[in-house]
């Protein structure tokens, strides 16, 4: 199973604004995404990424480099404030508006000012026996929005579900704080 979870806080420097935002959606056929960064450029970019599915549609990675080089090219887009997480059930990627399109080596990718935090702990807990992907998420998302202030425990949470056998930990995913995480 890919797990994406996104807290739904929006901060405007040390003021919350709203607790409650949808940072983490489903896309396109089986696909997640969540981001972190401004809310507008967020959701151009998940606009743009799903164009990018539509042309080119079962393939999430060659989406997702077409999207950085479309960021990274275009004068407008050159100056969105924001990441992206996106999942399916086979890859785990970050984009980023410097053009990196990156996959985790081990599965466990987060973005956002908590995303440090949440992947710290969900690596920690990824091979803890009995703790599946739902778990790990949850608990890492908690740890995250108890020790950074622009993340909240307001989750958002989506999965896919894999047809693969599963990991010692118990499947995959992905884990985000202060945007989307993805633990598969």
């Amino acid at each position: 199973m890919v797990v994406m979870i996104g807290d739904g806080q929006v901060s405007v420097g040390p003021v919350t604004v709203k607790p409650n935002v949808k940072k983490v959606r489903r896309i396109g056929e089986g696909v997640v995404v969540g981001f972190a960064g401004s809310a507008a450029d967020g959701l151009s970019l998940l606009e743009r990424l799903e164009m990018k599915l539509e042309e080119h549609p079962g393939q999430l990675l060659r989406a997702a480099v077409e999207l950085a080089k479309q960021w990274r090219q275009d004068k407008a887009l050159r100056f969105l404030q924001a990441e992206l997480l996106v999942a399916d059930a086979s890859t785990t990627l970050t984009i980023s508006g410097n053009g990196d399109v990156l996959e985790p080596h081990d599965g466990v990718m987060a973005v956002g000012s908590g995303g440090n935090f949440a992947l710290a702990a969900a690596r920690a807990l990824i091979d803890v026996p009995g703790m599946d992907a739902m778990t790990i998420g949850k608990k890492a998302m908690q740890i995250a929005a108890d020790m950074c202030i622009y993340t909240n425990d307001n989750f958002t949470i989506e999965t896919i579900q894999l047809n693969l056998p599963t990991s010692p930990a118990g499947a995959g995913g992905s884990v985000g704080g202060g945007g989307g995480a993805s633990y598969p």
